[in-house]
């Protein structure tokens, strides 16, 4: 279904993802081209009594600052039944936050916030836990979340990245005694 509409997709679980690559020039036709394959999923959904629900249905577009600036003077939006889905400045895509320039800054600060929650959780319960606990509980609760699809940041800048440095950094302070026994690498080298 997605080839008859010269579209690229990804289906994972049960969400469906379909992408076009274009041009600024080429915007009204594949925007077409997404209409008429939505609708023909949204069809398919309906004769096995599924419902195509609008509400959690995203658009997003990608691109430079300059081609995103050029995208703003148009009309971008899509319609999915009687609903009309207008661009996010931000989706989600399997945990990890994508801005429509791919900066991904939104996404780092986003799992820097959550770290250094669990940082604070941690330095409460520091004096009753021993060293072996707190290396566990380091490594499930910030170290995890910062592996976690890490290999979307290649190529970030460093000054982006630096936050992610200053989570691990935060975490280290709490098991300093076992730190040659980890053997971790700084996130920025």
């Amino acid at each position: 279904m997605f080839h008859r509409h010269e579209l690229h997709y990804h289906i994972y679980a049960d969400d469906k993802q379909i992408y076009d690559d274009v041009c600024v020039s080429e915007i009204d036709v594949s925007l077409q081209r997404l209409h008429d394959c939505v609708s023909e999923v949204g069809d398919w959904c309906a004769s096995r009594r599924l419902q195509l629900n609008a509400s959690k249905t995203e658009l997003a577009w990608f691109g430079s600052r300059a081609n995103m600036q050029k995208l703003f003077a148009l009309d971008c939006c899509l319609s999915v039944g009687s609903s009309v889905i207008k661009p996010a400045a931000v989706v989600r895509d399997l945990g990890v936050l994508l801005d429509s320039e791919l900066t991904m800054k939104q996404h780092i600060n986003q799992v820097a916030r959550n770290c250094f929650y669990q940082v604070r959780c941690l330095r409460q319960i520091r004096r009753y836990a021993g060293q072996d606990v707190a290396m566990q509980l380091v490594s499930a609760l910030i170290l995890s979340r910062l592996d976690y699809s890490n290999s979307v940041l290649a190529g970030i800048p460093k000054s982006t990245l630096a936050i992610l440095q200053r989570v691990q950094n935060a975490a280290r302070d709490h098991i300093s005694d076992a730190l040659p026994q980890l053997h971790w690498l700084p996130v920025v080298s």
